[in-house]
């Protein structure tokens, strides 16, 4: 049985979210399946991406940074995203994008380097090719050990299919991270590991079931 096909077939089968999406209809924990437009794979919509989150009751705010909060430091999704866009057009900002201004002491130490107007600008471009571009499903894992297992084994079933390519046209294949171009994943870690088992995968129907049926 091929696993990938087997997932994909199913994951589109489940309520899918767009922006502006309710809060309401995402769990408090869990993972999160990325589609993108244009994209497709065993005759239905591709998974682009699979995420989770760390904190306690963070998968809200998680899919918030990557489709709301303006600031690629704090999602590696929009900084992906803006390095494709910015690779794309042979944009040298590129360079000062890649800079991580989180700590005080990179603010300190880039500020003058920085043009934030253009920042600020790639930022709103960024945002507005996720919204328009992505949408998601949700699978509710209260446990943290749990769903990061789980999001690593999905991310290798998915990069270890020979059927899962990304479309000529994915901007993905922009992207100066070759993990990324050669995955069709919007990804550079947990590829090529531990795929899903059919426990795994009947575990995963089970709580989008009871999730979905409530």
């Amino acid at each position: 049985m091929n696993n990938c096909f087997q997932f994909h077939r199913w994951i589109n089968t489940l309520p899918r979210l767009r922006f502006p999406f309710c809060e309401d209809q995402i769990p408090l924990n869990g993972i999160y399946i990325l589609f993108e437009k244009g994209e497709l794979a065993h005759n239905t919509d591709r998974i682009v991406r699979i995420g989770t989150h760390t904190g306690i009751n963070q998968l809200r705010s998680r899919l918030k940074q990557h489709f709301i909060v303006e600031n690629k430091d704090r999602s590696i999704f929009r900084k992906n995203i803006g390095r494709a866009l910015l690779n794309k057009n042979h944009d040298d900002f590129i360079n000062q994008w890649e800079l991580d201004l989180t700590s005080k002491d990179s603010k300190d130490k880039y500020y003058n380097l920085i043009d934030f107007d253009q920042q600020k600008s790639i930022e709103k471009t960024v945002t507005k090719y996720i919204q328009n571009n992505f949408s998601f499903v949700v699978l509710p894992i209260d446990d943290k050990d749990k769903r990061l297992a789980l999001e690593s084994k999905i991310i290798s079933t998915i990069s270890t299919c020979a059927d899962c390519g990304p479309s000529k046209q994915w901007l993905g294949l922009y992207s100066p991270k070759e993990k990324i171009r050669k995955s069709g994943l919007w990804l550079v870690n947990e590829l090529y590991k531990q795929p899903l088992s059919e426990a795994d995968f009947q575990y995963l129907q089970k709580i989008a079931n009871t999730f979905y049926k409530s």
